[in-house]
């Protein structure tokens, strides 16, 4: 080999690494700001990257993906969103709940927003409209407060006439107050009693346990906030150790061993956000994207868990069951 092509060889090998990383600049990096912790990855993640992947994105391929964990603490919100501001991702994904989703619109104008979460958008002032958002935000409501009224029926269906039923509602989530006031409201339309039991803390959840437990509580409603979906393991220790039965929102607190779930799909709502994701960063502007509410609602019942408390599941219930766990 002459010593100028060895010389041009040599130069053209230097220059590898530096192309690599001009190749990793130049690649979109998107921010991911959620309410709930770590190590609810596994249930999250997936349906965003399925999103992502069909708007033609892979993370680490050619989109990179800036995670920033609040592990329910919805106080360090604000300084997580204006992190990935800093960084000046192209888009921020807030995920599991309105705090988030309001962390990151006080945190920018400029940068889109997809939200996933599970209050109305439009009373917090997220969106203007549902059709036409307007502005750098959008996203999917899973739109928990209209659905409390049937987890009510539900327990209603599984206590003693006018035995005392009472809702877990985190003080800390505006859309889990609501769903807390949709259910006093239905319960007070028939003359009934809800106790509401408010916890956002998991020492307080032991506090909450146990006030219930005095007070004859039969039944217990959660409402569906981030800080109960990450708490969802320790909810139905709790649950099966007063042997009270419990309805919650997510399907994933049945999986969990939890009683009766009634709600709309969270994976479904995270796959549709990291599409609408994946769309903006090929140039659609979040303002022409309609907020996407859910179309299916599933009740899933754990026998398993049903047999361990001794509760009898009325056939009305199960004949209703879109998923029986036994």
């Amino acid at each position: 080999m002459k010593r100028r092509e060895f010389i041009t060889l040599l130069g053209g090998a230097a220059a590898w690494p530096l192309a690599a990383r001009a190749q990793q600049v130049a690649m979109p990096v998107i921010g991911f700001v959620s309410s709930l912790s770590h190590s609810d990855l596994g249930l999250v993640v997936p349906g965003f990257h399925e999103g992502l992947n069909a708007a033609g994105f892979i993370e680490g391929r050619n989109i990179a993906i800036e995670y920033r964990w609040a592990e329910s603490d919805y106080q360090r919100l604000p300084t997580l969103a204006a992190d990935l501001v800093n960084r000046k991702v192209m888009v921020i994904a807030a995920i599991s709940g309105t705090p988030a989703a309001l962390a990151a619109k006080a945190a920018t104008t400029t940068i889109p927003i997809v939200f996933a979460i599970g209050g109305d958008p439009i009373a917090p002032g997220l969106v203007t409209s549902l059709n036409r958002p307007g502005g750098n935000v959008t996203g999917v409501s899973f739109y928990n407060a209209p659905l409390v009224t049937k987890r009510l029926d539900l327990a209603r269906e599984l206590v003693p006439t006018g035995g005392l039923i009472a809702a877990l509602v985190n003080p800390d989530n505006p859309p889990s107050v609501e769903e807390g006031r949709a259910a006093q409201a239905a319960a007070a339309a028939t003359g009934e009693r809800l106790l509401i039991v408010n916890v956002k803390t998991s020492t307080q959840l032991d506090d909450a346990f146990a006030r219930m437990k005095q007070q004859q509580v039969y039944a217990v409603i959660v409402s569906s906030d981030p800080f109960f979906f990450t708490e969802r393991a320790k909810l139905v220790v709790l649950m099966a150790r007063d042997r009270t039965p419990t309805i919650f929102g997510d399907r994933e607190h049945a999986e969990a061993g939890g009683l009766i779930s009634y709600g709309a799909s969270r994976t479904d709502a995270y796959r549709q956000a990291g599409n609408y994701v994946g769309r903006i960063v090929k140039g659609e502007k979040a303002a022409d994207l309609p907020v996407m509410l859910p179309t299916k609602f599933h009740i899933v019942v754990n026998l398993k868990t049903a047999k361990s408390l001794g509760i009898d599941i009325p056939t009305t219930v199960l004949a209703r069951a879109d998923e029986v766990i036994e």
